[in-house]
């Protein structure tokens, strides 16, 4: 095994000078593979050739064809990698789907053949060569087979009315022959980390085990060896990339089992299983694919995964929505087409459909995009530290809003009752851990405000106990009346302050402003803050209030 390529070494996973890897990576989602609920068409195109068959019906061939080249071009670019680098992702794992590369089966002029799609291609090169200059590593994951792999049909872009992968040998032998076409392309290139042949199978074989699947991957690893001796093949389960029955032992010298993890606890007892398959198989295995989830349990996730000596790819890069690494903007008129689509809006002129997917595309160039830095900071700083750091530059003198307080961990820049949703191994019962679903992806509840001095955003839904913690810089040790700007309906809360972990108020009650969007101020006295770097906690002994911004206001000298 050459060394200028990642390896695998009984149960790691070794960078090409031979060194323990952790890979850190971000899947590149609705790129090249749109799935239905990020093009938020779930129930009425919830895959691609369904979104592209309606898009036909409203704006024309052509024109779809000029949006799909927008998307390609705009959605994941040199500046995306550049950012991702930046910020401590090591790897990118490209969702790829076959007819980039390929024709369809029932497209083939001559039955069997293989017409190749060098536009595809190209636009691999392109993100491997920007990975390549930032030193990124890029694993390529097949996301939609020939024919779809699996019943969940958004995935993998199946269709029902054609024979799937699974029901069709054209299919296998294409996918087959396009791994081989990659490989080659590939396989002295030292920035690819390996092969994910199939990802996410979800089908219920005849035979009632794995057997076709484990066929098929070493039919596919053949293939892949023919041209490509180097390179680490990732292999994922069934059932979502978690039941490795009857795919065990490994078959292959540089093979890495890849399961993936969505919605369940955090702890050592969940992970058991995967972590008894790499001992039986003295194999490494990897996270290849998370998510979807609040920052609370991206940081618990990638903690354990680190302590298991377990890389890790976070699903998706972007999508409208806090919990990824750049949100999308959804424009109205894109939604009016989709409304439209499901029957609750009026048909749109072709121009105007036209004009709304344009935007729509136009929208996932990063640049305007937002990037949720706290995410970033869940996913990439968190994992190995307590610390919190200022999400916002503060000073005694800011109005300070309750949407800034401090990037962090749970327990250690905010506490909220709930911060995560565990509904996979809670029976089902999902949980919204910001209720607002606005602004951050932590536990903490926030909704767009109307106070009047605001930066758009307010906290809601504080429950007792509840608290923030906001880092500001002082001068000199002052006291201060501390404002705070708060609306409630008909109840009493309570609140107090603590300053650098220790108590630095008495109780206040905060009486009813009358309704959730009137708005009042109430005062908390005496507030010593010391000079240089302060941590000022907000703790409500009692919820209740909705709370835009807090004031330091009426310094005095400190009396010794």
């Amino acid at each position: 095994m050459p060394k200028t390529v990642i390896r695998t070494s009984g149960k790691q996973i070794l960078d090409p000078q031979g060194n323990n890897l952790i890979i850190r990576s971000i899947g590149t989602g609705n790129w090249m593979l749109q799935e239905g609920y990020m093009m938020q068409t779930s129930g009425v195109a919830g895959t691609q050739w369904e979104f592209r068959k309606k898009l036909t019906e409203t704006i024309g061939a052509e024109k779809t064809n000029q949006f799909y080249t927008a998307w390609l071009d705009n959605h994941f670019r040199k500046v995306d990698v550049d950012s991702m680098a930046k910020w401590g992702f090591n790897c990118v794992r490209p969702a790829l789907h076959y007819k980039l590369f390929t024709l369809p089966i029932e497209e083939e002029t001559v039955s069997g053949s293989n017409t190749w799609l060098e536009s595809g291609f190209a636009r691999l090169d392109s993100l491997v060569s920007w990975c390549a200059a930032n030193k990124v590593y890029v694993l390529l994951d097949m996301h939609g087979a020939p024919g779809g792999q699996g019943k969940d049909a958004a995935i993998s872009d199946y269709d029902a009315s054609k024979p799937s992968l699974w029901e069709s040998e054209a299919n296998k032998a294409k996918l087959v022959a396009l791994w081989r076409r990659i490989a080659e392309r590939y396989a002295n290139n030292p920035w690819i980390a390996g092969y994910d042949l199939l990802n996410e199978t979800n089908w219920t074989f005849p035979e009632g085990n794995n057997s076709q699947l484990k066929a098929l991957y070493a039919r596919i690893t053949t293939a892949i060896r023919e041209v490509d001796p180097n390179h680490m093949i990732v292999i994922e389960g069934n059932w979502f990339a978690n039941d490795f029955s009857g795919l065990t032992p490994a078959w292959d010298s540089n093979l890495t089992y890849s399961f993936h993890k969505y919605w369940t606890n955090n702890d050592a007892g969940v992970i058991k299983w995967v972590l008894d398959l790499r001992n039986s198989t003295n194999c490494p295995i990897w996270l290849g694919e998370s998510g979807e989830n609040s920052n609370r349990w991206f940081t618990d996730c990638i903690e354990l995964m680190e302590k298991n000596n377990i890389g890790w790819s976070f699903w998706p890069v972007k999508k409208s929505g806090i919990n990824n690494v750049l949100r999308v903007k959804t424009n109205s008129d894109y939604t009016d087409l989709i409304n439209y689509w499901k029957g609750t809006a009026s048909k749109p002129t072709a121009e105007k459909a036209f004009a709304a997917v344009m935007t729509f595309a136009e929208n996932h160039k990063l640049e305007n995009c937002i990037v949720q830095r706290d995410v970033i900071d869940a996913m990439i700083r968190q994992p190995q530290t307590t610390e919190t750091k200022p999400f916002k530059a503060h000073t005694t003198a800011s109005t300070i809003y309750a949407v800034d307080y401090d990037f962090g961990r749970a327990g250690f820049a905010y506490s909220d009752k709930t911060d995560a949703d565990y509904h996979l191994s809670n029976n089902g019962n999902y949980t919204a851990w910001n209720n607002g679903y606005a602004y951050r992806n932590d536990g903490v509840d926030i909704e767009t405000c109307s106070d009047a001095t605001t930066c758009g955003y307010q906290v809601g839904w504080i429950e007792d106990g509840d608290w923030m913690q906001y880092t500001l810089q002082s001068t000199e040790a002052m006291t201060y009346n501390l404002l705070l700007r708060y609306a409630s309906e008909s109840s009493n809360a309570k609140v107090y302050v603590e300053v650098n972990g220790k108590r630095a108020s008495k109780t206040v009650t905060l009486s009813p402003s009358g309704s959730w969007s009137t708005w009042k101020t109430g005062a908390i006295v005496n507030v010593i803050i010391p000079a240089g770097t302060v941590k000022v906690k907000i703790v409500f002994e009692t919820g209740g209030i909705n709370f835009n911004y807090f004031q330091l206001k009426n310094p005095k000298t400190v009396v010794n």
